[in-house]
């Protein structure tokens, strides 16, 4: 299974994959963040925080993640070496696995740059430190957990077709369901009781509950749950090619 990750990672910087995703992301959050004057900027805000970012990440995921994650099946399908994988001594859910952490290490590699940005609002506080750490640190986990999510569903799509552009669309399409779909859906809901239970079922309630820095077992679960569900989807997928 490590081998089959190591020849993911090799193959996402021995291209321009793995530079351009992490490249895009820090130019785009960069350049919202500390350049481009506006709500996000964070030298135009009264406030040392991060928020920002953790408002503008799930966004720029959103498209980044499936364009890191399309190739991962598909491009096996497509040039014919999907069944030399199947020759391997792997499960069906080891290749899954060793997919799947190949990909949540390239968007983890994307993200650990950002942690200059962390730096450089804790010393810009008009007292130097004064930054809710806390509520930072929680921030970074659920974006991590979000990542998570983004990158199971990816290769889930993935899993589904041969061509990367469908599982990219399929997996763009996904990850906006899970996390502003739910949350819209709410809004035309009458009951709150129901109302409550649709939120629940999206991202976006989990992830700011956690952004708050306070890490609750529900949360943890929920995260937990539906990236095992979509990694499950993913092995059934292609266990049916021997059905």
């Amino acid at each position: 299974m490590w081998s089959l990750y190591k020849k993911e990672i090799i193959s996402f910087f021995s291209s321009l994959t793995g530079y351009l995703v992490v490249g895009v992301f820090l130019m785009l959050s960069g350049l919202f963040l500390w350049v481009v004057p506006g709500e996000l900027n964070i030298l135009f805000s009264e406030y040392a925080s991060l928020d920002s970012l953790f408002y503008l990440a799930p966004w720029l995921y959103l498209f980044l993640v499936p364009a890191v994650t399309m190739r991962l099946f598909a491009d096996e399908k497509r040039i014919g070496t999907m069944e030399l994988l199947f020759t391997r001594p792997l499960t069906e859910m080891q290749i899954v696995l060793a997919k799947y952490l190949a990909g949540l290490t390239l968007i983890i590699v994307s993200l650990l740059p950002t942690l200059i940005y962390y730096f450089s609002v804790y010393q810009l506080g008009s007292t130097v430190g004064n930054i809710d750490t806390g509520g930072t640190n929680g921030s970074y986990i659920g974006l991590l957990f979000l990542a998570s999510i983004y990158v199971a569903i990816g290769v889930f799509s993935s899993s589904l077709t041969d061509n990367q552009v469908v599982a990219f669309v399929t997996s763009v399409i996904l990850c906006f369901v899970f996390y502003f779909g739910f949350d819209a859906l709410s809004d035309v809901v009458s009951s709150n009781q129901l109302r409550s239970i649709v939120l629940n079922w999206g991202i976006d309630s989990h992830y700011q509950s956690i952004s708050r820095g306070v890490i609750d077992s529900r949360d943890i679960i929920y995260f937990l749950s539906v990236i095992g569900v979509f990694l499950f989807a993913s092995k059934t997928v292609l266990l049916s090619r021997k059905w």
